[in-house]
């Protein structure tokens, strides 16, 4: 059993041992152009999250991975078959469950390791933030941590080069040929704002891509997927050991 995993931790051990961090991977269950599968945010998740919190736990930090989430907002593609959407207002109920729970049993400290683009939890930890002012909440995106440029050839933002290079590696049995992938062409915005990034309108998925894809998944290979994992994850465990030295009423200097 890895001792920084919940879900292969048992009563015995947890009796009396006490984590300083719960790490809480979020992800969703959507189409992927043609050639990954609907699970690739959680798989992301789930991967970048135990590899993390295993270089954490290495360091001496007590920190602990929740059991991933597997559906996130997905309000722009309600016609794409099978996309399941979690509204916003149902995350901030199941994110206040979460931390009663964590705050009723003196874990003060929670990650939440987002993997799909559609979730914004910044303003649910701002509400929350006042309902649990013991707590020390923190979210942040993973797939922003480094700069994909360095690593990839295609830009993009949905299984494009990178996501699918990650799966390539994590798990290539779930990868179809790339023969079979989409070119991930993104129609632009008519608005001129939008399109300068100022200004901002929720994406009508179907309307903007064919095939779900945003980006060119062509130049994928689990190599790359593999260089960028360890680099994400060794950013990721920084992440968590600074937020598990971090001490309330000393996080600013």
């Amino acid at each position: 059993m890895r001792p920084y995993l919940l879900r292969e931790a048992s009563w015995k051990s947890l009796k009396t041992f006490r984590y300083d961090l719960a790490i809480l991977p979020w992800g969703a269950t959507e189409a992927h152009n043609y050639h990954l599968p609907y699970g690739t945010d959680c798989y992301e998740a789930d991967a970048i999250a135990q590899e993390g919190a295993r270089k954490a736990w290495d360091k001496g930090n007590k920190v602990v991975v929740l059991p991933c989430i597997p559906f996130g907002v997905n309000t722009g593609q309600s016609d794409i078959y099978l996309d399941i959407n979690l509204n916003p207002s149902t995350q901030l109920i199941i994110l206040q469950d979460i931390i009663t729970v964590l705050e009723r049993q003196g874990l003060k400290k929670l990650l939440i390791l987002n993997s799909h683009g559609g979730n914004n939890f910044q303003p649910m930890l701002r509400e929350l933030g006042l309902k649990f002012p013991s707590m020390l909440l923190f979210t942040s995106n993973w797939f922003q941590a480094l700069d994909k440029n360095k690593y990839f050839e295609e830009g993009g933002d949905h299984a494009d080069e990178m996501e699918t290079s990650l799966i390539q590696y994590l798990h290539p049995e779930l990868v179809a040929p790339l023969t079979e992938a989409g070119e991930g062409k993104e129609k632009k915005s008519v608005i001129r704002g939008i399109r300068e990034k100022w200004a901002w309108a929720e994406r009508k998925w179907s309307e903007v891509t064919e095939d779900t894809g945003i980006g060119n998944p062509k130049k994928s290979s689990p190599e790359k997927g593999k260089r960028y994992f360890e680099d994400v994850t060794d950013k990721v465990a920084e992440l968590m050991e600074d937020i598990c030295q971090a001490r309330p009423g000393a996080l600013y200097r």
